[in-house]
């Protein structure tokens, strides 16, 4: 037989195998091209904020990139190990080890190859739904065109080449390294087998779990009044980061069969057949592959926190906006306002207006709060807080001595907790008046140009107001005292009036605002984040789960003559296939579920600081990634049905 009839044959056997691989290179291939061809779309650079765009489509590239290439090598570790025999039978039949090097280049040659032509009409395919995709996400008005081009094709080539080229240098140092007896022990030595367990890895085990805890502990009580400074609060990020990850490879390397081995003591040595072939199967694989385990969980975990992060900011835009400007339109000059009302009037647009004096004063707040915050950049007993009268909200009626705040948000809670009572002191540039703090509402009343970065609006009676008002200091007033809201009666009309505050150029004036326009802008930045990071986390789940694939394919074919006894013995492939089952909902679950719990506690500490909406962003993106990630599972026990079905 020739070299290149050998080099046939060997594909044509091993295409079976290499299926999924094909399928997760195209893929991969598919949405780097699709993403490299973004940038150089013209439709995207015809859009606002095309630049920034551009940048980070360029970032998210490179990040794929490093995932392809890890996958690749992995990937291919795992097919050259398997083919250890057949390389050491080529070398005892007087193959030389460059020869061997020479077919196994073809042969990853046209399956690398095909599949990245293949997957470059893919990408060229779909860049205009891609494009279409992500226009609809950030609310850009744009036509989406089906465009080639060559810029982009050439890179993905150079790229790719590369990657080639790094698989090749390591399949010919192993080919090198290895002789003809390791070449015949690589197999049986690629998963560490132990048959008991020792104190050590119980300790080891325990560990792992309280490593977890702790880090989810930490995590909760990061924003809460706990850490105080940017060095504390990045101190405790730092240590919940490695507390976390070392946990989690603790937990793969010892928790797992501590937990599994207290089970199986538990029958006391009487197993039924599913549960040899699902415990004691991932009792002793576990262990091994813990590193492995450990970087699929924490990325994982890592996709799905800022998938969720994203899309919570994302949903909740309409929310943030109407708490950043409480009516359709906010405008702090009256000349201005009146021409906004006079074309609104024009074109019979219906509207009602709102007009609320602010002034800004000193507030000693340290007595309130409910937490100290010695050591962050601003000072309680010396805040620049805004202060309106009472008689413009018409919830508030109070007296001389007592001060409501408003607009206190879950964010302000998190970095400045108030109590529900206590002192405070509201400073013009002479006078000093002692209050009575009588609690908080959340209900906004002024648009954020007056907050300060977020702050509470202090509401007091009228009389002390215009006290404040006569002693003001000059210093710390903004440009504008005055909030001038504008709300459209008939929301039918909201576009057609935000058009026109558009024709009229307010928009390009800070501190003149437009709900529709912020809740746009939020989308439009949130929507491209989401959008590259739900494309590099589904890459990552296709790469990933493929990798956990090729693993249960390598088990399967060791584990084939144990299937052949136990049908022998009278098992049908019913009473096997309960037991991969099981299996496989360890091998794919234990992962799964571990980053999910992950991300979990990572969103929960943190999602405050993106919008308002919780619970239904993080299930949907939770519901989605674990559906995508079962197809794997399913497909792993359908390639077991395969192996009982010819054991026998």
């Amino acid at each position: 037989m020739s070299i290149n009839q050998l080099i046939t044959q060997n594909l044509k056997s091993n295409i079976k195998h290499y299926y999924l691989y094909m399928f997760a290179l195209m893929f991969s291939v598919a949405l780097y091209f699709a993403f490299v061809t973004l940038q150089y779309d013209p439709a995207l650079d015809q859009t606002k904020g095309s630049i920034k765009g551009a940048a980070s489509i360029r970032a998210a590239s490179i990040l794929l990139v490093a995932i392809v290439a890890i996958f690749n090598l992995y990937a291919n570790n795992i097919f050259v190990k398997r083919r250890s025999k057949e390389i050491g039978l080529l070398q005892l039949i007087g193959m030389t080890k460059t020869a061997i090097f020479r077919i196994l280049s073809v042969e990853n040659f046209v399956l690398y190859f095909g599949s990245l032509i293949v997957g470059t009409f893919i990408g060229f395919s779909v860049s205009k739904l891609i494009l279409m995709i992500l226009f609809q996400i950030t609310g850009i008005k744009a036509a989406a065109s089906l465009h080639f081009s060559m810029q982009a094709l050439s890179q993905t080539l150079v790229v790719f080449s590369a990657v080639y080229l790094l698989i090749m240098l390591v399949n010919y140092i192993f080919i090198k390294r290895q002789s003809i007896l390791s070449l015949f022990r690589v197999s049986t030595s690629a998963e560490v087998k132990v048959k008991s367990l020792s104190t050590s890895e119980a300790i080891i085990g325990v560990v792992g779990l309280l490593l977890i805890l702790l880090g989810y502990y930490v995590s909760s009580k990061l924003f809460s009044g706990d850490f105080m400074t940017m060095v504390a609060i990045f101190s405790a990020m730092i240590f919940i980061l490695a507390s976390v990850i070392i946990g989690t490879y603790l937990f793969y390397k010892g928790s797992v069969w501590l937990i599994l081995n207290v089970i199986r003591r538990r029958k006391n040595g009487y197993l039924h057949v599913r549960e040899v072939l699902s415990l004691s199967s991932i009792m002793f694989r576990m262990k091994s592959n813990a590193l492995l385990l450990t970087v699929i969980t924490t990325i994982s975990a890592l996709s799905i926190a800022l998938l969720s992060l994203s899309y919570i900011s994302y949903y909740s835009a309409e929310k943030t906006a109407l708490n950043s400007v409480p009516a359709h339109f906010a405008i702090t000059n009256v000349e201005d306002a009146n021409k906004f009302k006079a074309a609104l009037d024009d074109s019979q647009i219906k509207h009602k207006d709102t007009a609320i004096e602010v002034v800004q004063v000193k507030a000693n707040l340290k007595e309130i709060l409910a937490s100290n915050m010695e050591g962050l950049i601003l000072d309680p007993s010396n805040m620049t807080i805004p202060v309106i009268s009472d008689k413009d909200v018409p919830f508030a009626d109070l007296t001389a001595e007592q001060t409501l705040f408003t607009g206190t948000n879950d964010m302000l809670q998190k970095f400045m907790s108030l109590k529900d009572s206590g002192q405070i002191q509201l400073s013009g540039q002479h006078v000093v008046i002692p209050q009575t703090y009588v609690g908080s509402r959340k209900q906004y009343i002024v648009s954020w140009y007056f907050s300060n970065g977020g702050l509470p609006v202090a509401i007091v009676d009228d009389s002390v107001f215009k006290r404040l008002k006569q002693d003001i200091d000059p210093a710390i007033q903004k440009e504008s005292s005055l909030y001038l809201g504008i709300d459209i009666e008939n929301e039918a009309k909201l576009l057609e009036a935000n058009q026109i505050f558009h024709e009229l150029g307010f928009d390009q004036n800070r501190s003149y605002d437009s709900r529709q326009n912020m809740a746009n802008d939020q989308k439009n930045r949130m929507g491209l984040i989401m959008f590259i990071v739900g494309f590099l986390g589904l890459t990552f789940l296709i790469t990933s789960d493929c990798i956990l694939y090729f693993k249960q394919m390598d088990e399967s074919e060791d584990e084939k003559p144990t299937y052949t006894i136990l049908r022998k013995l009278g098992f049908t492939q019913d009473d096997l296939l309960k037991g991969i089952q099981l299996k496989q909902i360890f091998n794919f679950g234990i992962p799964l579920v571990v980053g999910l719990i992950h991300s979990y506690f990572a969103i929960q500490s943190g999602w405050f600081l993106f919008g308002a909406e919780l619970w239904t962003p993080m299930i949907i993106v939770m519901v989605l990634y674990t559906v995508l990630y079962s197809i794997f599972g399913i497909l792993s026990v359908l390639h077991y049905k395969k192996v009982i079905r010819k054991a026998l």
